[in-house]
């Protein structure tokens, strides 16, 4: 009987891989082996993942579901190591009926073999141990804010995350964990940077002292050269513009408390909120957002050789007050989609250039603008003091050339083989389908039951609720998308009927385009000194993304 395997570890810094890939192929086919069992290649191992995370959204978990539709496939089993690396929460309950509907059992060494469909048993353990699984993660989390929290009230220690523009990193000894010092692990301090903390005291001296703006101290220290914090560590900065100074960097820095050689920790949180509120299956997201001050943890000790005064920071800080309104402005938020988001770069300088709405002078709907403004947001050097303070593009004059290019190299078969069914919509589905399976196998041993003369009121009751339980899974089958694809005849057929690529995309949502674009990796610069537009799509990403099934 051949098996696959499927194992999980959540972070490479929190275990070895290989060790614990090891430890789990172990323990399964010590239970698969006296049955005669093997384990085949290729095994489905996730790393990185949070156990949190749903199968559907897990790499190799997707693969080896998408494997059981196979009427091919090599195995007729999957065998798990340990059931809290597989399944968090209710997570058993939504992928053991799909491994059922395909005719596939699920050994797990704590059931001592197969977990049994009709064993009610079965089911609480491996739903047991779901609960014990993230309540491990919850413990975790609790013990590991709290120990942060304390260290925070009460040592000097550096508690990780990149040192402040004006720091960096100095060796503080050996880790006060033994087994940690063993294994090489050591201290940290923050020391003043011998190149950057005289840059940030002149900052608050030109702010506090002489009066200057943001902007004019950005643009004194791009024209002596002085690298902005992005442009001085790259290597820690990839995805910051290291061209000049921005305004919002020298705000940054003046409103920094670890400036005064005092530290606060837990000036974020992570919040965990549900990708898809009509769907809780799909698991969450994780999102940082900021806490309000009166809830960072601060400590009266001074964890760090200061870089200001506190006579310095009191000028500064009374400055920004009296500039700063009463009422935070909330954050503007566009009710215009805009098919080039994230697409559209500047020749001049580089940089991404943002979507604008502009209201009709007439009676017109408006139209979309793509701009860059980084002059008003950054002091430019030399070589790019001819970069116009603002430059706009009109997004219909990019589509009505864009769409006919892409629809060149649109072919029915690629399109039809991008159609690869993607393993939620599927999972999800055929969950469904095998949930129904199990109550109409409930119903026909309550009917049995009734036949042979058991308590006709009791089973009543039950057969009332498993018929009620059963419409409401029709009712979700009838209404929920399955997969399905499309041959490239009717791919073919479909293009003409509507009038070809350049007629789908000119009809399809901004959303929608903004998909296509993505998906065929499109990039454009344009350059509004000859008015030209340079447009590139990477097809192979295309394939990749094909061959993993989306």
């Amino acid at each position: 009987m051949n098996f696959a395997f499927y194992g999980r570890v959540s972070t490479e810094d929190a275990q070895d891989p290989e060790t614990s890939l090891g430890w789990q192929l172990r323990r399964a086919r010590s239970l698969i082996e006296p049955a005669g069992g093997k384990i085949i290649e290729p095994l489905f191992f996730d790393i990185g993942l949070s156990r949190s995370v749903p199968w559907p959204r897990r790499p190799q978990a997707a693969k080896l579901l998408a494997a059981l539709k196979d009427p091919d496939r090599d195995f007729s089993a999957v065998v798990i190591g340990e059931p809290q690396r597989a399944f968090y929460g209710h997570q058993f309950s939504l992928t053991f009926p799909v491994l059922t509907y395909y005719g596939v059992s699920l050994w797990v060494p704590e059931v001592g073999g197969a977990v049994d469909p009709g064993s009610e048993a079965h089911d609480m353990v491996m739903t047991l141990f779901g609960g014990m699984s993230k309540g491990e993660r919850a413990r975790v989390q609790v013990r590991v804010k709290a120990a942060m929290h304390d260290l925070a009230e009460r040592t000097d220690r550096f508690l990780g995350g990149r040192p402040p523009y004006g720091y960096m990193l100095v060796d503080a000894g050996p880790h006060p964990n033994p087994s940690k010092a063993a294994a090489g692990q050591r201290l940290h301090h923050l020391a003043p940077d011998p190149v950057t903390a005289p840059v940030v005291t002149r900052i608050y001296d030109m702010f506090g002292t002489e009066h200057l703006g943001l902007r004019a101290i950005a643009e004194a220290l791009t024209a002596e050269g002085i690298p902005s914090p992005a442009a001085y560590d790259q290597r820690r900065n990839p995805h910051r513009d290291p061209t000049g100074w921005s305004h919002s960097a020298i705000r940054s820095i003046l409103t920094n408390p670890t400036y005064l050689g005092t530290r606060s920790w837990g000036k974020q949180e992570r919040v965990e909120t549900l990708i898809d509120p009509d769907d809780p299956a799909a698991g969450n997201k994780s999102q940082m957002r900021w806490r309000p001050p009166s809830q960072w943890v601060t400590t009266p000790l001074r964890t760090h050789e200061p870089l200001i005064t506190d006579s310095q920071a009191a000028l500064v800080a009374a400055r920004i007050a009296a500039n700063t309104p009463g009422e935070r402005r909330r954050p503007r938020v566009s009710s215009h989609p805009y098919c080039l988001r994230g697409l559209l770069y500047c020749a001049h300088c580089g940089g991404r250039m943002q979507g604008s709405w502009r209201p009709s002078r007439g009676t017109g709907p408006g139209r979309i603008l793509y701009r860059c403004e980084v002059k008003r947001r950054r002091a430019l050097p030399s070589d790019l003091a001819d970069h116009p303070s603002t430059l706009y593009v009109r997004e219909e004059a990019i589509l009505q050339h864009l769409d006919p290019w892409i629809a060149s190299f649109a072919d029915p078969e690629w399109l039809a083989s991008s159609q690869t069914a993607d393993p939620v919509t599927a999972a999800r589905h055929a969950g469904l389908r095998a949930q129904l399976g199990e109550v109409d196998r409930k119903i026909a041993h309550l009917m049995d039951a009734i036949e042979s003369g058991g308590d006709a009121a009791l089973l009543m009751g039950q057969l009332a609720k498993r018929n009620a339980e059963r419409e409401a899974l029709k009712v979700r089958i009838a209404t929920a998308a399955g997969p399905s694809a499309l041959k490239p005849s009717e791919v073919a057929a479909l293009l003409r009927e509507l009038g070809g690529m350049a007629t789908v995309l000119a009809n399809a949502s901004p959303e929608g385009r903004s998909e296509i674009y993505a998906a065929l990796g499109v990039q454009m610069t344009y350059d509004d000194r000859t008015h030209q537009l340079r447009v590139v799509a990477d097809l192979a990403r295309v394939a990749r993304r094909v061959g993993g099934g989306t």
